[in-house]
């Protein structure tokens, strides 16, 4: 990537690689550059990668509040348990989107089946902040197969409309807040035009290939914070295909704290939170015998 930036990019975050467990992934939000972009507060990208037969994703139950899981998988599969008694595979195409609220725990696992087998594993795991009204809302688990979101094809450029409006097409996918998540496609030459005024705070993060704004090279696994009110156009660079993310919305009503799986505008609240998992306040996760400890320190 170049130091020199086109004036509708504000700056480039390049994610952290974080190890879960022997599971890379990398973490784009939050950062010391930027903690949101529009209720965007979280954002790892898992993968790609193989993993063996007899291998699996096991994230034990873990509780989360004041914010919402959003898993979308370009490859693979992950079956989600929650305290709800929701019980659901994810699959690429397709939005699992959760609830916390003033509390929720879940699992996120592979199944016997694919781990077997075992196979690819590629995906997005993000969280948005809750609005402070909506922060103690009752907690809630949705999923939208891929044929229930919307896809528009302009210009050899394929975008899913994940959440929110765009290109003249809205996802079925219920919010609490303004936000904005697109999947886009590009062939090769393809060329992808984010419209001023697509969302009033955006980035695009590339995940795979590469693209050019302004002339200027990306490369995968950067997410670029973008100019408010500019038009920005993308050009799929070199001559292949390429696949990046748009995401924001409208500018969350102020920071949040972050402490582990918490997310709240009070930090009493993050302090109640962690008494509460540590003294089993948050439930049971129908089919589970384990749960990550809280961690230890401040």
């Amino acid at each position: 990537m170049s130091e020199l930036l086109p004036p509708s990019v504000e700056t480039v975050i390049v994610p952290r690689a974080r190890d879960l467990g022997g599971f890379e992934v990398r973490r784009a939000l939050p950062h010391a550059k930027r903690q949101m972009v529009g209720p965007f507060i979280f954002f790892d990208q898992m993968g790609p990668t193989r993993l063996l037969p007899g291998r699996g994703i096991d994230v034990r139950p873990h509780p989360h509040i004041g914010l919402a899981t959003v898993t979308y998988l370009f490859d693979g599969e992950i079956l989600h348990r929650d305290t709800l008694g929701s019980v659901q595979k994810i699959r690429p195409g397709a939005i699992n989107w959760m609830t916390a609220g003033r509390g929720i725990a879940h699992s996120e696992r592979s199944d016997l089946t694919w781990r077997e087998a075992g196979g690819p594993m590629w995906g997005i795991q993000t969280w948005v902040a809750l609005p402070k009204a909506h922060e103690e809302t009752d907690p809630g688990f949705a999923h939208h197969p891929d044929a229930t979101l919307p896809i528009v094809e302009e210009d050899d450029a394929r975008m899913r409309v994940l959440i929110g409006s765009f290109a003249g097409a809205t996802s079925p996918v219920a919010t609490l807040h303004e936000t904005l998540y697109v999947d886009v496609q590009l062939d090769a030459a393809a060329r992808f035009r984010v419209p001023r005024d697509a969302a009033e705070d955006r980035a695009i993060y590339v995940a795979d290939g590469a693209i050019s704004i302004g002339g200027i090279r990306f490369e995968s696994q950067q997410m670029l914070l973008l100019r408010a009110g500019d038009e920005i156009i993308v050009d799929a660079a070199d001559a292949s295909a390429a696949r990046l993310l748009l995401l924001g919305g409208a500018t969350m009503d102020g920071p949040r704290h972050i402490w582990w799986n918490f997310v709240s505008s009070s930090q009493d609240r993050i302090d109640a939170a962690k008494a509460d998992w540590k003294g089993g306040a948050f439930g049971q996760v129908p089919g589970e015998t384990e749960f990550i400890p809280l961690p230890e320190g401040p």
